[in-house]
C-alpha cells in the first residue's frame, strides 16, 4: 500500500511448469525499468511442476509498506484451479486475465470486474511454442492496463530469462506482443 499515487497489486497464478514465477519476475523487472517501486513475492505448491504457484507483484510511485497482496487490483490466473481459488479476492473494478484455453466456465465475480478472456495456449502453440503461453497472458495485461507495455516488458526479458533460454526470447517477445495485439483488437473478450 503507498499513500498517495499510482498503486497496482497484481496475482499471477497457474500450476507449476506454466511460467508464473517468471511472468511476475518479468512484470516486476519491467517496472523497475520504468522507475517504479517494485515488490516481488513468490509461492510454489509443494509438489512444484504441476501443483499451484503464484506470486504477488506490487508497482507504485511511492514507497510499498507490504508486498503481501491481499486483495488484487488485477489477477493472471493460467488455470481453474487458480480461477477458483484467487477470484473472489479482487478488488471491486479490478481486472481479471483469464486463460481461456484452459478455463472453460465463467468466473463467479462482482459485475465490477472487468473480465479480459484470453486464449493464450492456443495463441501460443500458433507461435509454434506452447510454453509462451505465460507471456500472451502478460503481454494481454500490459496492453490492457497500459501503464506499461509488452514492448518494454520484452526489453526487459534478457535481464529475467536464464542465459541458456536465451535463443527462446524472440518466440517470447512474439508472445508478448500477440496477447498485447490480442487485447488491443478483441474488445469482445
Amino acid at each position: 500500500m503507498t499513500v498517495n499515487g499510482f498503486c497496482e497489486e497484481i496475482v499471477i497464478a497457474g500450476f507449476g511448469g506454466q511460467g508464473i514465477m517468471l511472468t511476475g519476475k518479468l512484470l516486476a523487472q519491467t517496472a523497475m525499468k520504468a522507475g517504479k517501486e517494485v515488490t516481488y513475492m513468490p509461492s510454489y505448491g509443494a509438489e512444484v511442476r504441476g501443483g499451484t504457484a503464484n506470486c504477488m507483484v506490487v508497482i507504485a510511485e511511492n514507497e510499498i509498506a507490504c508486498p503481501v497482496v491481499g486483495r488484487p487490483d488485477s489477477l493472471i490466473v493460467m488455470n481453474k484451479a487458480s480461477l477458483n481459488k484467487f477470484a473472489s479476492r479482487l478488488k471491486k473494478g479490478g481486472l481479471l486475465i483469464m486463460n481461456s484455453s484452459l478455463i472453460d466456465v465463467d468466473p463467479e465475480v462482482d459485475d465490477s470486474i472487468e473480465l479480459v478472456s484470453v486464449p493464450a495456449d492456443e495463441l501460443a502453440v500458433e507461435l509454434g511454442s506452447p510454453r509462451s503461453a505465460n507471456m500472451v497472458a502478460l503481454g494481454a495485461y500490459l496492453q490492457k492496463r497500459g501503464y506499461l507495455t509488452p514492448n518494454a516488458a520484452a526489453r526487459a526479458l534478457p535481464d529475467v530469462l536464464a542465459r541458456r533460454y536465451h535463443k527462446t526470447l524472440p518466440v517470447n517477445i512474439k508472445a508478448l506482443q500477440k496477447g498485447g495485439e490480442y487485447t488491443g483488437n478483441n474488445r469482445n473478450y
